[in-house]
């Protein structure tokens, strides 16, 4: 008998078990079903990291939304109990029946303590008109070869140029308005960990932001930008917009360095350790850089900064921590050049006048952290904080326009000593069963400052007494010390109406401001025995200063001597309506007043004018959030008080009128597939003017017009994400050309275009390679651009002309990026 080969035997057995595998598949498929959808509010805000508890006959089932709100888990075929929750939003249970659809579900829920608020837990992805966020993918993906490249990327209509080309902080223009620094004009309050960065009574400038150069790009976990004065948990410089940029706690690995070389002698590192301690997030970081820049005389541009966390969770409720940053920068730069003079070949765009433009900062901040969760949902936090920088900046604007024999160089001087502290305490309730929350706090923030003008040559700030500049009455020597204090409080109270379909806020702020000035002017006719020891010793005195002080010396002097005070209230109204329960639209009305406090020196100088000047902003808009594609739109209407400025430069004063703004912004969010994604805006001002001024030209009554600022500012990116390793942005921003004098249009600063690309390939786990384009089109363009006097050598002729800062040229940057040791 012939015997049967072993390979039948095989043969059957892979068919029984093949046959066994089907069917036990297609008993399962029938017994499961695809639990899908997403968690939002009834406004649309898609919600991460919501719990998700599914109970079954078999057990629970548990799942997280993922940073789009999204969720999605197998079930059994069987009546479903599924429990919605997380921190800070309402906890929900609902109820499914066998025959219920599944997949594509569109969960809504409402946030206890909404987003708006700082350091909470939640972040809302979706566009609105008020809020916007972004998060850490293009800080920690990209190549950051000059530091003001970080502001650049917040966008939200916001305008951003060097103002000399290296250390100094940048000039802002937003919504029409020429910000400076970033503190007149109703100003763009920033913050870092909820410490201010703008700095009032500058040494060079009122709100000035130079404190955002000890900031490292890695450290940046996510920003929030609210457009406009609505919120009452801030106030001085805010009348534009707050930006409050959140510090990473901990890093995800334990060690991380990053190290970059590019063009312009441009070389920087980043380095960090991040330990694992059960129940400790905490981290110290160093970032050294340099860059020469593309200019003749070169940028010599130095930064070192320091920055450290220690954060203990005493529970999943309760953490208190430690923050420190530390940073110094040494620079020289070329300033602002004549374009006229370029424009003839008499100077390369990248040229200079005066070689000895720059300056040197060191500056530190300590801070203190405490929050507390309490399981009614309250919660409570509290932080404080103490800073010290030195500022020393050179500068020379108008050459020698007011000193032929010298130059017109001077040396801005800025010592200070600062504290603050900040309480927050919000309180969830019902209020006849609607779901509200009540905000109540409290900040101080105080300012010990020694600033001065100081002529100078060679960066020796002697010019003053030198021989043969003795009767120059328009080389001006200031100083002064000044105690800047503000108290404020506010109360904050939303609430949710007709299922949550109608939210209202409503709010109230309180400013009260302490001016204290000792200080004088020094002008006119002097010996020639220099009065610098006399000087130098009288700033080291707690007396009052006393222009009689100088009497034997001086002709000419000016005492800034006296105590201000003023107080400002803030009223905040704010309502978000969204009629449908599917259909992802929502209607927004917002108001707010925002005020600018004015430099001490200019308040005790001219006591009558305003020491305070406020922004009342009117937004209205709507807002498309589905799950591929988001759209808002909204209207503004900004109007501004009278202002005084003082001009640190100079030592004069300017008073600016009432002024208004409107028109329109635009912004989208589509993500084209899984991989990739397209962002962008547009901010078009349609006038900004001043109501009560008029001037006559050609037999006509003209309105004279807010300058300096341009009326369309437009960015658009497409960013491809986790592609086999790559990450990449390709960026774009824009904006229009705008005039330089109220009364005459044909003065008018250029516009721009400028795309940037950046990619990064994760090579390992552990290692990606990073590369960066700066100006991809080598576009030819310059940044600041103002309109003034000046005198180019000592025995040319005055002109006014157009002065700007050049933008960068073309710009490669390779770089490669370790993280060692991941926690999890």
């Amino acid at each position: 008998m012939k015997q049967d080969s072993p390979f039948r035997y095989f043969y059957l057995i892979f068919l029984t078990v093949a046959f066994a595998t089907v069917f036990t598949a297609d008993v399962s498929a029938q017994n499961t079903r695809t639990f899908s959808g997403t968690v939002a509010t009834q406004q649309f805000e898609l919600i991460p990291n919501v719990s998700i508890e599914i109970e079954t006959s078999d057990g629970k089932i548990t799942a997280i939304t993922d940073a789009e709100g999204a969720f999605s888990v197998q079930v059994p075929n069987e009546p479903l109990s599924v429990k919605f929750f997380g921190s800070n939003i309402a906890p929900l249970t609902r109820i499914f029946s066998v025959t219920d659809t599944l997949i594509r579900l569109q969960i809504k829920t409402s946030f206890i303590i909404r987003p708006i608020n700082e350091n909470v837990t939640i972040e809302a992805n979706t566009l609105t008109p008020e809020v916007e966020q972004r998060n850490d993918t293009v800080y920690k993906n990209t190549l950051f070869g000059r530091d003001d490249q970080l502001i650049q990327t917040l966008n939200a209509g916001i305008n951003a140029g060097q103002h000399e080309g290296g250390g100094k902080s940048l000039e802002i223009r937003r919504f029409g308005f020429n910000l400076d620094h970033g503190g007149v004009n109703g100003g763009l309050k920033i913050l870092v960990d909820n410490v201010q960065q703008n700095q009032g009574t500058q040494g060079h400038g009122q709100g000035y932001l130079g404190a955002l150069k000890s900031l490292s790009p890695e450290l940046v976990e996510g920003i929030s930008i609210i457009n406009g004065p609505f919120s009452a948990a801030y106030g001085d410089f805010s009348g534009l917009g707050v930006v409050q940029i959140r510090q990473r706690e901990s890093l995800a690995q334990q060690f991380t360095a990053r190290i970059q070389y590019g063009s312009f002698n441009t070389a920087r590192g980043f380095f960090a350790y991040s330990p694992k301690i059960k129940n400790v997030e905490a981290f110290l970081a160093y970032e050294p850089s340099y860059t020469d820049g593309p200019f003749i005389n070169r940028g010599r541009y130095r930064r070192d900064n320091f920055t450290g966390n220690f954060t203990w969770k005493r529970s999943e409720r309760e953490a208190v921590g430690f923050k420190f940053n530390a940073g110094r920068n040494n620079f020289f730069s070329s300033g602002q050049i004549p374009l006229d003079l370029v424009a003839a070949g008499q100077l390369d765009r990248f040229g200079f006048i005066d070689p000895e433009n720059g300056g040197k900062v060191q500056l530190g901040t300590a801070g203190i952290y405490y929050r507390k969760e309490f399981t009614s949902g309250a919660t409570f936090k509290a932080d404080g904080f103490v800073g010290r920088s030195l500022f020393d900046l050179f500068s020379n604007f108008t050459f020698f326009l007011n000193d032929p024999i010298y130059g017109d160089e001077i040396q801005q001087h800025d010592s200070r000593l600062q504290e603050g502290a900040n309480a927050q305490f919000l309180q969830p309730y019902k209020f006849f069963g609607k779901q509200s929350l009540l905000t109540v706090g409290a900040n101080f923030h105080f300012n010990q400052i020694n600033v001065g003008l100081y002529p100078s040559t060679a960066r020796n700030p002697n010019r003053k007494f030198l021989p043969g500049n003795v009767n120059n009455p328009n080389v001006l020597l200031t100083s002064a010390k000044a105690n800047v204090n503000n108290y404020a409080g506010y109360v904050q109270n939303g609430i949710d109406l007709f299922n949550g379909h109608l939210h209202l806020e409503a709010g109230l702020r309180f400013d009260y401001f302490t001016f204290d000035v000792k200080g004088f002017e020094l002008g006119g006719t002097i010996t020639e025995e220099p009065p610098v020891e006399r000087i130098a010793a009288n700033n080291n005195t707690n007396s009052r200063f006393s222009c009689n002080q100088f009497a034997d010396l001086m002709t000419d002097c000016l005492s800034l001597n006296g105590k201000e005070g003023a107080v400002r209230f803030q009223p905040k109204l704010s309502a978000v309506f969204s009629p449908f329960e599917t259909f992802p639209v929502s209607f927004y009305g917002n108001y707010g007043r925002g005020i600018s406090s004015q430099d001490a020196r200019g308040v005790v100088r001219n006591p009558d004018a305003p020491k305070i000047s406020t922004t009342d902003f009117y937004q209205a808009g709507t807002s498309y959030n589905a799950r591929r594609l988001s759209l808002v739109g909204s209207f503004f209407f900004i109007d501004r008080s009278n202002e005084q400025v003082y001009i640190p430069d100079d030592g004069s004063i300017e008073f600016a009128g009432r002024s208004r703004s409107y028109g329109f912004e635009i912004r989208n969010s589509v993500r084209l597939n899984r991989f990739l994604s397209f962002n962008g805006g547009l901010t078009q001002v349609l006038e900004a003017f001043y109501p009560g001024d008029f001037f006559e030209n050609s037999n006509s009554r003209r309105r004279v017009l807010v300058d300096s600022a341009p009326h369309i500012v437009a960015n658009g990116s497409f960013v491809l994400s986790e592609l086999r390793g790559f990450n990449s942005s390709l960026s774009w921003r824009h904006i229009s050309s705008y005039r330089l004098d109220g009364q005459n249009d044909s003065i008018r600063a250029a516009g721009h275009d400028v795309v940037d690309l950046s990619v990064a390939k994760r090579l390992r786990k552990w290692v990606d390679l990073n590369f960066s384009i700066d100006n991809v089109l080598d576009k030819r363009y310059f940044e600041t651009q103002n309109y003034f006097e000046s005198r180019t050598c000592p025995t040319c002729g005055v002109a006014e002309r157009i002065h700007a800062t050049p933008g960068f040229s073309r710009a490669f940057n390779v770089g490669v990026t370790f993280r060692l040791g991941a926690k999890e």
